[in-house]
């Protein structure tokens, strides 16, 4: 498997070694030992999560606080989408900045998202089978969100032709300046 840090250093982008020929395919998803060994430190997943979503629907930017913050580990089973990643820890040289790729069925790309990050995607296919790993339950009285939209933040989302589809909570969640950081 290659890991690659981003320009958060703390995400990374896993690419596993596919080998295919005309029948298929076949792909590690997960190792622990060697997903340990790239973080630098043991990482306890404790949930699986799967979503699956429509074109156009944007999911984000989510994040729990402590002491529910998690870690994820996303991926794409299915379709393509742009995901995101922003440092929310306010003594970051990083505050605020953020980082994006696509991941797809056919990349077999994941992105490991540390605590103390805001996650979202869009996406960009007919539909998007989107499977993540997290590092603590979810947590409702922990969980908070961050606009997608914030100009302080300026991602790029890949919008083209595309108006996002929202839920409530993501269409009225807090700019950055009003988000309790980590």
């Amino acid at each position: 498997m290659k890991i690659t840090p981003t320009s958060l250093p703390e995400v990374l982008l896993l690419e596993p070694r596919v080998f295919g020929d005309a029948r298929g395919f076949f792909l590690e998803s997960w190792n622990q030992q060697a997903f340990d060994q790239a973080v630098g430190q043991e990482v306890r997943f404790v949930q699986d999560n799967h979503s699956r979503s429509a074109r156009g629907v944007l999911r984000g930017l989510h994040y729990q606080r402590a002491p529910h913050a998690q870690g994820k580990l996303v991926r794409v089973a299915q379709g393509r989408v742009f995901d995101v990643a922003v440092d929310l820890r306010r003594d970051s040289p990083r505050f605020g900045r953020w980082v994006g790729t696509e991941l797809s069925s056919d990349n077999h790309r994941q992105l490991w998202i540390p605590p103390g990050f805001a996650h979202g995607f869009l996406v960009l296919s007919d539909s998007a089978d989107f499977l993540y790993k997290t590092s603590d339950y979810y947590a409702p009285a922990s969980e908070a969100c961050v606009a997608w939209d914030d100009p302080d933040i300026g991602i790029q989302w890949p919008l083209e032709d595309l108006k996002p589809l929202l839920a409530d909570k993501d269409r009225q969640a807090p700019g950055l300046a009003s988000t309790p950081g980590f």
